[in-house]
């Protein structure tokens, strides 16, 4: 017994040691982080079957009206013509907020309680499989419409534009262009202009203008890279009073090319450059143009309406010896009319920069509807 006292010190070590041994050979649960979920993310695949193949199919084609109990149309998510055109952040307001954030129907519910922002934008990644066409620009690239610069992204879209005399005698200018795409990348456009002007006698006098017809055709985008090019052609007919000086009484051919750039924070570049080149150069001069228009897009709330400030700088020269460059700055502001954002109005100032004898500032103003979103009276 004085013997196991004597050495009762080092024993207590030794069962320490062997303690310690075992617990290193026994395995260790890793710590729980707890900004970590438990369980594995779940796909996007795997959250749209769950959350949205109950009404829109596990294809994406949407399901049959007598399954769903309701007679309102499901989109096709599959139908990239449908699919490719609306940017991802008017995709998760309808998922987030419901049918009612752009104008649709209460049919539509909201998601953003029972599904975080990171969810539904998984969902939208796996809708984004389902049109299986590349070739379809998406809306991303669809930037804002600026006075004189011509986007490159194909449209459906009817605008009337009028351009007022900011000082002088009264005239207005107004241009109908109705725009109608077809195929992933193509887009007929029609031009009617109709001007009117106060006479010497005071009397207002006027007519249609000469009819332009063109094509355009995006040739390269890129969504990762946030970029648009298309190129296009344009005929003036000279079907106005030339008289009147509502015609300058020769086909024009036009021809140019467009891009666009999506820049960070809501930011964007646009540009064009082109010729125009008349049949009769005794009518009606050789002309190159180029234009640049930057801007950003702010949204009231977090889905609500758009407000887009927007400056360009417009250049044209005529084709001739001697000739110089006139240079106008348009800055303006466009904005979105009603929850589905499909009606918009746009105001500015056109300013002479240089060369201003004869050439007067001008406000300008148009109304777009974008046609192929809905009617005139919808998504209010």
């Amino acid at each position: 017994m004085r013997v196991l006292n004597r050495h009762s010190p080092w024993l207590g070590v030794l069962l320490l040691a062997a303690a310690i041994a075992v617990v290193q050979e026994v395995p260790q649960a890793a710590p729980q982080d707890p900004a970590r979920p438990a369980q594995p993310a779940k796909t996007g695949a795997q959250l749209y079957k769950e959350a949205c193949a109950a009404c829109h199919g596990l294809d994406g084609a949407g399901q049959e009206r007598s399954v769903v109990g309701f007679d309102l149309p499901i989109p096709d998510f599959t139908d990239c013509s449908f699919a490719s055109r609306e940017a991802d952040a008017d995709w998760l307001a309808v998922a987030h907020d419901g049918g009612p954030a752009r104008g649709f129907s209460t049919v539509m519910p909201a998601f953003g309680v029972a599904l975080t922002k990171d969810d539904l934008g998984a969902i939208l990644g796996h809708i984004r499989t389902l049109c299986t066409n590349d070739a379809w620009p998406r809306g991303e690239l669809n930037l804002p419409r600026a006075f004189a610069t011509e986007k490159a992204y194909p449209e459906d879209e009817a605008v009337l534009t009028s351009t007022f005399a900011a000082s002088g005698p009264a005239a207005i200018s107004n241009t109908i262009v109705y725009e109608k795409r077809f195929g992933p990348r193509n887009q007929i456009e029609i031009k009617v202009p109709f001007d009117a002007a106060k006479d010497d006698e005071g009397q207002w006098a006027g007519g249609a203008g000469d009819i332009t017809v063109g094509f355009k055709r995006a040739v390269a985008h890129s969504l990762r890279q946030g970029r648009i090019f298309a190129l296009a052609g344009e005929i003036v007919l000279p079907t106005g009073d030339e008289a009147a000086g509502l015609s300058k009484g020769t086909p024009i051919f036009e021809t140019f090319a467009s891009f666009g750039q999506v820049l960070p924070a809501d930011t964007f570049l646009q540009a064009q450059a082109g010729i125009e080149l008349p049949f009769d150069t005794g009518r009606a001069g050789r002309e190159a143009f180029w234009r640049v228009a930057t801007g950003r897009t702010f949204v009231s709330d977090e889905f609500g309406r758009s407000w887009t400030p927007m400056v360009e700088l417009v250049a044209a020269r005529e084709l001739e010896r001697g000739a110089r460059v006139q240079w106008d700055l348009i800055p303006q502001m466009q904005i979105s009319l009603n929850t589905r954002q499909h009606l918009l109005i746009s105001v500015g100032v056109r300013t002479p920069l240089n060369q201003r004898s004869g050439r007067r500032s001008q406000i300008l103003f148009y109304f777009l509807w974008d046609w192929f979103d809905g009617g005139l009276f919808d998504g209010w």
